[in-house]
């Protein structure tokens, strides 16, 4: 009697665990397949930098959470579980899900839609990590208060601890605080942007790559990385090569001897850089000059005036340019003297 007893039991647990088990399953490939679908517009049907894309990007891979929650629901209503404490537990759990996968819907939404307006207003401006983190900060911590709130935790209390407790954080944090706000300034002013090439008040030269909370990282033409506590940017004279035009004025200097037709020399000196300019960016817009300035002491010195819409090409352009004015000059027999000493010795 005790073993059929026993197998009815068994019986009754398993018919009470199959249900749920089908149930996450079923709910589980729903999920999946729903996400295969978002993943295939947002590759095949849906254009980069719309609405349509920033949302569907926004819900990519919450389906399963969304699917997993309903099933979890279901199976909270068909099964009655004796005790009432396991029921809240999956009701609070289940609250949870849904509102935080909301959250990060409106934070990935609110992010790419801020993206999307930088980018149709300025094409070269990008978001930097700092605002997102900033956004996503804001999201996260009403939707946990939400939560909060609907466990019965009140958080009034807590805001009020946070608030008194903040201020003693605050001078512990001075340095960091100072640097989130200088962060701050930097992206709303637009003096300094993304993909800026700038150079700062130490001579570090180099192209902005991110803003975070804390630092500002610029990549040399080394391709290292220069770590730069933002207030120490929002304090330092800084030159953007960015502003206000995206172009660098490059000066190479050169010297010809004095028995130099100077005519010739400019004329030569021009053709050279054109040609160097021609070969590197392609179409050029600008006209190369030759401004003489100097009488040196076994030369005349003038500078080469080239510009470039390409920081990084400045390097190329000098390179190619010494090599053609070597070149030219050599077919033109002009003279590119060098000091002579003369060591006189008495006996």
């Amino acid at each position: 009697m005790d073993i059929f007893e026993s197998i009815k039991g068994w019986q009754a647990w398993l018919s009470l665990l199959i249900v749920p088990f089908f149930i996450q399953v079923a709910a589980l490939i729903a999920g999946k397949l729903i996400n295969s679908f978002i993943n295939k517009k947002l590759h095949e049907h849906l254009e980069l930098h719309t609405l349509p894309y920033v949302f569907a990007n926004a819900i990519k891979g919450l389906p399963v959470a969304w699917c997993s929650a309903v099933g979890l629901y279901w199976t909270i209503n068909s099964v009655k579980f004796i005790n009432a404490t396991i029921t809240q537990l999956l009701s609070s759990l289940l609250y949870a899900v849904i509102i935080f996968s909301l959250t990060r819907v409106a934070a990935r939404t609110v992010s790419g839609m801020i993206t999307l307006h930088i980018k149709r207003a300025e094409e070269n401006t990008q978001t930097t990590s700092l605002l997102s983190n900033i956004i996503s900060f804001i999201i996260y911590s009403a939707g946990t208060i939400i939560v909060l709130q609907y466990l019965g935790i009140s958080v009034t209390p807590l805001l009020t601890a946070l608030g008194v407790g903040g201020m003693a954080v605050a001078l512990g944090l001075q340095d960091t605080l100072s640097n989130i706000f200088s962060g701050l300034h930097i992206i709303l002013s637009k003096q300094l942007q993304l993909y800026d090439f700038v150079k700062l008040g130490n001579g570090n030269v180099g192209q902005v790559v991110d803003i975070t909370w804390r630092f500002t990282k610029i990549q040399s033409p080394a391709n290292n990385i220069i770590i730069v506590p933002n207030k120490d940017i929002a304090s330092s004279t800084i030159t953007n090569y960015n502003m206000p035009k995206q172009e660098i004025v490059i000066s190479l200097t050169v010297g010809v001897s004095y028995d130099s037709d100077l005519e010739l020399v400019e004329k030569v000196s021009i053709e050279a850089a054109r040609t160097v300019l021609t070969k590197i960016e392609g179409n050029v817009d600008f006209e190369p000059s030759v401004r003489f300035f100097e009488f040196a002491d076994s030369s005349i010195n003038f500078n080469i005036n080239m510009k470039s819409n390409i920081f990084l090409n400045q390097y190329v352009i000098k390179h190619e340019a010494i090599k053609e004015l070597t070149r030219r000059y050599r077919e033109e027999n002009i003279n590119i003297p060098f000091p002579v000493r003369t060591v006189i010795t008495q006996k």
